[in-house]
Parts: structure tokens; C-alpha cells; sequence
């Protein structure tokens, strides 16, 4: 049998492989793109308290929210209204409608004293919240170095102003220029550090993952069995599969002027073979 039916064999087989790779694809990009949207781990998220001793701590707080709604792109628009109402602003927003489910994100900064504000109003948006997460980072020593660093480059530039002052050769003029233009350029770069440090601290980041299928949303992983999320893969994955069935018939019928026609070339040679 397999003697005399080698080309469809062959058919079946490629089919099979294509079927197999078509679905292997579609997993790996879902499989990726929750990757990219995943919150970090708890290890990651852990903040790093710097061991200064200082009562003005500078903490920035990221926030991560992710929430299944009934319209992703309404929930977008109503996040960056409820944003821009309590004094933030709009980071960046992205939408995006696949086969399956809507999904889109959107970064927000809102004041801190009002980020628990922020986050009970985006909640009140959700059908669903599948997780949240709040991560710290405590940058106050980052922020005391760069003062530190500020008052030994002023000082530098004051004394380098009192000797452009007694300088009378023209060459020690323009070294002596050079090293002032070279400090306020430093002097410049550790203000904006220390302003971006403020700001930071001053206005929360939010980041909002949103979708209308709670599987297309990133969580913190944990142990826990949860049956309903394995049926649901399994359903999808199944689903999956028969699109990629369904996909291969039509490739089938579009092409089958093609492998019919080899088809029939070869029966034709075979029979000449048989009567020779």
C-alpha cells in the first residue's frame, strides 16, 4: 500500500508538519507577548533600601494593574480622563484587536497622594482584577550623592571664576574657560538627575494591562491549581488546531490543480512503466 500510494503519504505527512508548525507558532507568539506584558517576580520586585539614615526618603512607587473589562478601548480612554482629572498625565497607550480577545495597555503618572485614589478608580473599571502590583525603589542615597556631588562642583566653579578673574595670559583664559564650560555642563546633567529623581517620586507611574479574556492577562505566578485556566487552555489550544485544520483544506482545494496534476503525471508514468 505504501508502495503504490507514496504521494499521498507524502501529502499527509506535509500536512501533518504544517498543521503541527502553524499551531506551534501561534502558541510561542501568545506564549511571548504574555511574556513581554508578565509582571515581575517577587524576588525582582523586591526594593532595595539604601542604608541612609536620612527622615526625606525619595521612594518612587510603580504600580502594575491588570484588569479584565468589558471594552479595552473604552476603559484606555476612561483611565487617561480619571489621569489627567487628579493632576497626571498620559504616558503611552496601545491597543490592539487579534482574532481572539481585544487587549491594550496604558502608562499613566498621577501624584502619589493620589495614587490610592487612582487605583480604587481603575478598579471600578474592570469586570475582573487579576492582579496587582506595587514596587518601591528607594533612591535617596542615589539623590544625597548627586547633592554632594552639586556642592563640590560649585565650588570648583567658584574658585575656577576667581582665577579667570587674575588671569591675564590669553592661553590660561581659555583653559580656564574650557574647565568652567566643562563644569556647568556637569553642574547641568546632576540638576536634571536630581529634578528627574523628584518628579519621580512626586508622580506615580501606572501601568494598566487590559483585556477582555483574563487568560490574555500577565499575573504573578503561584502555585496554585487553578482547573478553570488549564480548561481554558485546553479549549484554545483545541481551537487552535482546527484553524489550523481548516486553514490546510483551503490550502488543499486552492492547490489542488497543482497536486493533482502531479498526481496525475505520475499514475500516468507509472502505467507507461507498467506496460513496457
Amino acid at each position: 500500500f505504501l508502495k503504490r500510494n507514496w504521494a499521498a503519504v507524502i501529502l499527509i505527512l506535509l500536512g501533518l508538519l504544517w498543521v503541527k508548525n502553524n499551531f506551534l507558532t501561534s502558541r510561542l507568539a501568545t506564549t511571548g507577548q504574555l511574556d513581554m506584558m508578565a509582571l515581575p517576580s517577587a524576588g525582582s520586585r523586591v526594593a532595595q533600601v539604601a542604608p541612609s539614615e536620612s527622615a526625606n526618603r525619595v521612594v518612587i512607587q510603580d504600580t502594575s494593574l491588570s484588569l479584565q473589562v468589558k471594552d479595552v478601548a473604552e476603559v484606555i480612554k476612561n483611565v487617561e480622563d480619571t489621569a489627567k482629572s487628579l493632576g497626571g498625565f498620559l504616558i503611552s497607550s496601545d491597543l490592539s484587536k487579534p482574532e481572539g480577545a481585544a487587549s491594550g495597555t496604558i502608562s499613566v503618572r498621577v501624584p502619589e497622594n493620589k495614587r490610592t485614589e487612582a487605583m480604587t478608580a481603575f478598579k471600578k473599571m474592570a469586570v475582573k482584577v487579576v492582579s496587582e502590583s506595587v514596587m518601591g525603589t528607594d533612591v535617596t542615597d542615589q539623590y544625597e550623592d548627586l547633592g554632594a556631588r552639586l556642592d563640590v562642583l560649585n565650588k570648583t566653579k567658584i574658585k575656577f571664576e576667581e582665577i579667570l578673574d587674575k588671569a591675564t595670559a590669553i592661553n590660561d583664559l581659555l583653559n580656564v574657560q574650557r574647565e568652567l564650560i566643562s563644569l556647568q555642563s556637569q553642574i547641568d546633567s546632576v540638576k536634571g538627575q536630581q529634578k528627574y529623581y523628584e518628579q519621580s517620586a512626586k508622580l506615580s507611574k501606572v501601568m494598566v494591562y487590559l483585556s477582555t479574556d483574563e487568560l490574555a492577562l500577565p499575573y504573578t505566578p503561584t502555585n496554585e491549581w487553578r482547573p478553570m485556566v488549564v480548561f481554558k487552555e485546553a479549549v484554545r489550544s483545541l481551537v487552535l488546531i482546527l484553524r489550523s485544520l481548516g486553514s490546510l483544506i483551503i490550502y488543499l482545494v486552492v492547490l489542488s490543480p497543482v497536486w493533482v496534476s502531479a498526481l496525475l503525471i505520475i499514475k500516468f508514468v507509472r502505467k507507461r512503466q507498467i506496460r513496457t
